[in-house]
């Protein structure tokens, strides 16, 4: 549940994103399946997934980040999750010492719940637990993977050294060919939320996911449209809102081509509104850059994905905004 502030307000609008998307365990395994590159990964069964309605976030913390805890049985193994949600711009440093806070936090309840008996037997074993960062900062991740790397002197103590090493999922640094080929709900979301959030690019980024939305199924396709309601839409003037929502809401996986058009003309409207206003500098300052600074061959890149696709010249042209015979070119170039 996401948590309001005094002012009635939700505290991070990824408490109604990623973490409403993750409570779904189907979600949350397609997360791991698609970004965690382990052996366990495989041996991971939806039946033995179990999520554990708590959080443990400190009360500081509470307008930054978001958490999840999820219970497995790997080969008779219980294994738990913990991931970690920063959500917000910045890099806080303190990081692994509050993962080493909630994971003790968790065993510390496990063995309070547990028979008195039981614990003090010789085979009892806490559970180990998998700590996750879910980050969606533009800036880079520059805290160190390993808690050790936060000591002292830690490489003076060797063994004697507590350490572990946590799993980062940095949304902004995967790549568009990445995401594309992935071609599911999560990769789909995490392309949608990374770094530029204009219109213009939105509707390109919508418009190169058509494949990927078409094949979700209905269950899949709600949660992208509860998402996209609650994260995207809420990015835009408030008086844009109602006709987004319609758009979306009537939409369907087999009707995800009328859908984005009809947002795409949402969209121009909005940005032509702004244009008007003197805004469409500033709107289009990252586009620009990106271009000017050699976006060209990312473009190609997409466009070769696109292709193999199966879309069409016209679309794909627009989503890069490569010329039509630069595509055809490329196109030739794949015979």
């Amino acid at each position: 549940m996401s948590k309001v502030n005094k002012s009635g307000k939700i505290n991070n609008e990824h408490d109604v994103g990623y973490k409403y998307l993750l409570t779904t365990k189907q979600v949350f395994i397609q997360l791991l399946q698609s970004f965690v590159d382990k052996d366990w990964v495989d041996q991971i069964d939806e039946a033995n997934t179990e999520l554990i309605d708590k959080s443990l976030i400190l009360p500081d913390f509470q307008e930054k980040e978001a958490d999840l805890v999820y219970k497995m049985k790997l080969k008779e193994q219980e294994v738990i999750f913990y991931t970690l949600m920063e959500l917000q711009s910045t890099v806080d440093h303190q990081m692994p010492y509050r993962l080493l806070l909630y994971m003790v936090e968790l065993w510390r309840e496990i063995v309070k719940s547990s028979d008195d008996r039981k614990v003090n037997q010789k085979d009892f074993h806490l559970p180990v637990i998998v700590p996750i960062v879910l980050y969606n900062g533009a800036g880079n991740w520059t805290v160190p993977l390993e808690f050790k790397q936060t000591l002292g002197k830690a490489t003076m103590f060797g063994d004697q050294t507590l350490n572990f090493k946590y799993i980062l999922l940095d949304v902004n640094r995967y790549t568009d060919i990445e995401l594309l080929e992935l071609s599911n709900l999560i990769s789909s979301i995490f392309y949608l939320d990374q770094k530029n959030k204009n219109p213009k690019e939105l509707y390109k980024k919508l418009k190169a996911l058509t494949g990927a939305l078409q094949n979700l199924t209905q269950k899949e396709f709600t949660l992208f449209q509860n998402w996209f309601k609650q994260i995207v839409m809420k990015r835009f003037p408030e008086d844009q809102h109602m006709k987004m929502e319609q758009t979306i809401d009537r939409a369907n996986p087999k009707e995800v081509n009328q859908m984005i058009s009809n947002l795409g003309e949402d969209l121009k409207r909005f940005y032509d509104e702004a244009q008007a206003r003197g805004l469409k500098k500033g709107m289009e300052k990252g586009l620009e850059k990106g271009i000017e600074k050699g976006n060209k061959e990312k473009a190609i890149k997409v466009a070769e994905h696109l292709l193999l696709k199966g879309m069409s010249l016209a679309d794909i042209a627009e989503v890069t905004e490569l010329s039509i015979e630069e595509v055809e070119d490329l196109k030739s170039n794949r015979n």
